[in-house]
């Protein structure tokens, strides 16, 4: 694949920003033991304090402390043999350097058709019919893939990048754009799965305790390997009632001796005093009357307090205080992105907006064999036939389809493997939360968890759960409802001193979340919350659905460790590195970052930025969003006079547009406002009002003629109506 020279790059996007090779990047505080941790358990004197209260909650507490005896042993397990990602710092990879250009769209099909010509050419000198002796075999793997990934999600680019830093030859196709599903709709926060722990005790299930394990290790590997895109966010647990305090503590107490050395801080109990400070539009005081709107009309009343402490005491129960605890947050479609980035820098051909039409079957040996696709150019509307040596389906919510593709009889009811349910979000001004500080609502009307919390200089509140009708087909942009805003404003209303108002609401999304079933299990009703990964017989493609943000990487591991296993039982010629590289490796971006990156970026506007550094907002938003990159998104601003904000409220700049064009496989308006800006996430009516110079800027560089530049225009004010409520 021809590589683009360096003159060929002479803008300032890509000059070379030379920084320290030794940078220390961030840790985490852990222990090597348990027994330290333990120690500063027991002698923690806030929550020797609260033991006096067990009694009122003694069945319970005693049922999540008996976790921690297996979270003792656990623990200690993973902090003996977790010695991935502990180390300070990052390796350098090849990929690292910030002046390497990514190969071109051009390039990646010019090395599909490559690919396919070596395979015309042994036809022609064996008289028309590939050889198939085994002295030919090796030879004629050189016309092959060995590996194509059906899906540019997160698990489909963390399998592609997991393959080809392997060895394998890789190439990942994406109907649409990357985290253009699921992947970029997420609650924002990369969990430990403190949920999962209180179902493992009250049900006894061992398998949602394996997900605790799995997701707090894969928490910290995330967080390490994106610093830039992820950080650790404190959230608080409100409590109104007595005895809510002691059953919350006990549970996250026995999450702080689960986690062992995977932990970030230790769980802790705030004081009434203390959560109003540090969350300051937490309610003093909750309302708690049934009648929605009488409690709405009390709420808003300016003498609320007054009302609920004197006049009707009965209505309203103070706050007793707070439980606390960490998690990660992230921003999930740049990560996303910063995957394929990174598996196409590593060698891999990446290809977005490139449907699967077709599967191809071995006509000589196993007909029933999947060794191949057909892929459509969803630009040019041209095909591809490729050859792979075995096929991974990581299409998520529209895993079944691609299923279908094989055999028809796989999209019906009774052999789906998918059954999504889709969940909404809210966007409010960031007014609503304080910056370091979250809200988790644990118990709701319907059984349902809702989280209130700070990203992106705004406030994000969710989530629903809504089941979809039996026979009903996953929507490519599902539509949230009046309905589910209206749940999401109502919960969360009674814990907060501001009441929010439907007016306020900036941005709305809906996500299709899949439920998997393994189709080895003959019980339709087994579905999972965790991940299923299967290798379909006759076909043997491998199917992956299910599992959450938090341990993609954990499954794209186990899927290329399917994908070896099963290329060496079916005799192909395997050339790659057996053990997994990816849980001390950074995504783009993330070798050069550093704390005081933002700072750096803010000194280099020089003659740019209106003839001065750029202002803090956007300092800072370059370096959490490029990490390492945003010297060159910076440059390039200054270079080429693109510093300019695509709308006042938000703190992204035209260059960013360039620079997702070149650098990042942005290939329409919605791509960028979406997915590499979260600007339709954040504020929906910002993006439509910068939708004309987002167009007028990708026309410039990807050389659309005037029809194209109107058929996008009037292509992405239609996407962002998925972003209002209907």
């Amino acid at each position: 694949m021809r590589r683009v020279s360096s003159s060929e790059c002479s803008n300032s996007a890509f000059q070379v920003f030379k920084y320290e090779n030794n940078i220390k990047h961030r840790s985490f505080s852990a222990y090597s033991r348990i027994s330290p941790r333990f120690l500063h358990f027991l002698t923690n004197t806030s929550n020797l304090s609260l033991c006096t209260m067990f009694h009122r909650t003694v069945s319970r507490s005693l049922a999540v402390a008996a976790s921690s005896v297996v979270g003792i042993s656990a623990a200690t397990y993973y902090g003996r043999n977790n010695k991935e990602g502990s180390g300070g710092g990052l390796p350098q990879e090849p990929w690292s350097n910030v002046d390497k250009p990514l190969p071109t769209r051009a390039e990646m099909f010019r090395e599909i058709e490559r690919r396919i010509g070596l395979n015309s050419t042994r036809k022609k000198k064996n008289g028309g019919a590939a050889d198939n002796n085994d002295d030919d075999k090796d030879d004629n793997d050189d016309d092959k893939f060995d590996l194509l990934v059906i899906g540019g999600g997160a698990t489909g680019s963390g399998v592609a990048l997991d393959a080809q830093t392997r060895g394998l030859k890789t190439i990942l196709v994406e109907r649409d754009d990357f985290a253009s599903g699921t992947s970029s709709k997420s609650t924002k926060l990369v969990h430990g799965g403190v949920r999962y722990l209180e179902k493992a005790v009250f049900n006894l299930d061992y398998g949602q305790l394996k997900l605790v394990f799995e997701a707090l290790k894969e928490r910290k590997v995330l967080l390490q390997n994106a610093p830039h895109l992820s950080h650790v966010l404190m959230i608080a647990t409100p409590c109104y009632e007595w005895y809510e305090v002691p059953y919350y503590w006990a549970g996250m107490k026995a999450y702080d001796l689960v986690a062992g050395t995977s932990a970030l801080t230790f769980s802790s109990f705030a004081t009434s005093s203390r959560t109003i400070m540090e969350f300051p539009t937490v309610a003093k005081r909750k309302v708690l009357i049934d009648d929605e709107e009488e409690a709405r009309k009390i709420r808003e009343r300016d003498d609320v307090d007054e009302i609920l402490s004197t006049e009707e005491p009965t209505m309203g129960k103070s706050l007793k205080g707070s439980v606390l605890y960490s998690d990660g947050q992230f921003d999930d479609a740049r990560l996303n992105v910063a995957l394929a980035v990174t598996a196409a820098h590593a060698g891999a051909v990446v290809l977005n907006h490139c449907s699967v039409v077709d599967l191809l079957k071995d006509d000589d040996v196993n007909r029933e064999k999947v060794t191949g696709a057909i892929l459509k150019d969803e630009e040019t509307g041209k095909t591809h036939a490729v050859r792979a040596k075995v096929i991974v389906n990581c299409a998520g919510p529209f895993a079944d389809d691609v299923r279908a593709l094989d055999d028809p009889s796989k999209a019906t009811k009774e052999k789906k493997m998918v059954s999504p349910s889709l969940g909404t979000h809210v966007v409010l001004p960031k007014y609503y939360v304080p910056e370091k500080f979250g809200m988790i609502i644990p118990k709701t009307k319907d059984g349902r968890v809702v989280f209130l919390l700070p990203w992106l200089d705004h406030a994000v509140a969710g989530t629903t759960d809504i089941a979809l009708k039996p026979g009903e087909k996953t929507p490519k942009e599902p539509l949230a409802t009046q309905d589910e805003v209206d749940y999401i404003l109502e919960t969360i209303a009674p814990y907060l001193a501001l009441q929010p108002h439907r007016q306020e609401v900036l941005s709305v999304w809906s996500g299709a979340r899949p439920l998997a079933k393994d189709p080895t299990k003959t019980n339709s009703s087994d579905l999972s919350r965790d991940h299923v990964i299967a290798k379909e017989t006759p076909s043997d493609v491998i199917v992956v659905a299910g599992g959450k943000w938090t341990t993609y990487r954990l499954m794209a591991e186990e899927t290329v460790d399917l994908v070896l296993k099963t290329m060496r039982e079916s005799g192909e010629n395997v050339n790659a590195i057996a053990s997994c590289r990816t849980s001390n490796m950074g995504v783009i971006g993330a070798h050069g970052h550093k704390d005081s990156l933002s700072a750096s970026v803010a000194q280099s506007g020089g003659d740019g930025f209106g003839g001065s550094n750029p202002d803090p907002d956007v300092s800072r938003h370059l370096a959490t969003s490029y990490g390492d990159r945003a010297m060159a998104v910076a440059s390039l601003a200054s270079f080429a006079g693109l510093e300019k904000r695509l709308h006042p409220n938000v703190p992204v700049i035209e260059a960013e547009v360039v620079y997702a064009a070149r650098a990042e496989f942005c290939r329409s308006a919605s791509d960028f406002l979406a997915r590499r800006s979260r600007m339709a996430f954040l504020d929906v009516q910002a993006s439509e009002m910068a939708t004309n110079r987002v167009v007028e800027l990708l026309a410039k560089e990807l050389k659309w003629g005037w029809r194209r530049r109107r058929a996008e225009t009037k292509k992405t004010k239609e996407f962002l109506k998925s972003f209002r409520a209907s």
